[in-house]
């Protein structure tokens, strides 16, 4: 059904790798259970890049495709049998739509769903656009003050919280961080609040080492410039070719690690036995579960977590490709690139 401004409001699509449409917008009637959010901002991130290039995993994105699983908005409708109250509300929102019945979505762990992959964004419409209609349930309501533009970068802070909550840190713990991205800043932002007896800040360059301080980073090396196997935790952010054999070498025998990020093919790979040796404990994160995205909320709303200073850049929706570009260039004043519907 067309709504207000559909004439003149434009949403993104994707058709290939590299081939973007401004298309009119039309706003949809929510559904039963389901809720349409204006949206205020989407932020891009490095799968964003693979679809825009084509390598993201063909299991992992459905062409034609509405980007945007970053974001953040105000809902102004909900369908029969979604919760009232929510109108009006500043939200951000799960991108996984999981399926609620599988063994793995009763355990509470939603990003292993049975039922297979379908993700906001890279499968099923995304935020680049006016506004995103989805399940109600995956909306995370956030304080009537809550700044929207911080907001839409809870996204990947939620991917952080599910690794800060495996890695199960506690406080006087030595913690580490490897690399000084998005993902890495949250991480410190998160073992910050844990009140750690050390946190160590691994980047590949000093370019953020101020940033990280600032975030209560008590110590910053380069990846060349590594201290000893002392660190009971170690976060994995990077996704570099060596990330994971740089953070495995932090710690101390006994210790855990947490790997988030996904290196191309041909990465260096955890030597087995080293692994059994000195006892490491290995977790990974692909996504965020509700109960991380609950931890991220509530963090954020208490003040212990500001995306703020990551962001660099806010360009319209039009300006997609270059805001692909300045994602992907390399540049160290380049941080997180939000998109605003026009």
């Amino acid at each position: 059904m067309s709504g207000a401004g559909s004439s003149t409001a434009h949403h993104i699509v994707l058709d290939a790798p590299g081939a973007h449409r401004l298309v009119p917008h039309e706003v949809a009637e929510p559904g039963p259970g389901e809720a349409r959010v204006r949206v205020h901002a989407s932020g891009i991130c490095g799968s964003d890049r693979e679809l825009w290039q084509g390598n993201r995993p063909p299991e992992y994105v459905r062409y034609p495709v509405t980007p945007g699983h970053e974001w953040s908005g105000t809902v102004e409708a909900v369908g029969p049998g979604a919760p009232a109250a929510l109108v009006g509300r500043k939200v951000v929102g799960e991108g996984f739509r999981n399926c609620q019945v599988c063994d793995r979505c009763h355990a509470g762990d939603t990003t292993l769903c049975t039922a297979g992959y379908e993700e906001t964004g890279f499968t099923q419409p995304g935020a680049m656009a006016p506004t995103l209609t989805l399940p109600a349930r995956l909306l995370h309501p956030l304080d009537d003050a809550a700044d929207l533009n911080a907001a839409a970068l809870l996204e990947p802070a939620a991917c952080i919280a599910a690794a800060a909550l495996k890695a199960n840190a506690r406080p006087g713990e030595r913690v580490a961080v490897v690399g000084t991205g998005t993902l890495g800043m949250f991480a410190v932002q998160f073992l910050a609040a844990g009140s750690p007896g050390e946190l160590l800040a691994v980047g590949s360059s000093t370019d953020r080492e101020a940033l990280a301080h600032a975030f209560g980073a008590t110590s910053f090396r380069t990846r060349h410039d590594l201290p000893a196997a002392d660190y009971d935790v170690v976060i994995e952010t990077a996704g570099s070719a060596s990330a994971a054999t740089t953070a495995a070498a932090l710690l101390r025998r006994g210790g855990r690690l947490v790997l988030t990020g996904i290196p191309a093919a041909g990465a260096q790979g955890l030597d087995p036995t080293d692994l059994v040796v000195r006892q490491l404990e290995v977790q990974t994160v692909f996504g965020a579960p509700p109960a991380a995205w609950a931890h991220t909320v509530r963090v954020f709303g208490a003040g212990l977590l500001d995306p703020v200073p990551l962001i660099t850049h806010e360009l319209a929706l039009s300006e997609f490709p270059h805001a692909i570009d300045l994602v992907g260039s390399g540049d160290p004043k380049v941080g997180k690139v939000l998109l605003h519907p026009e």
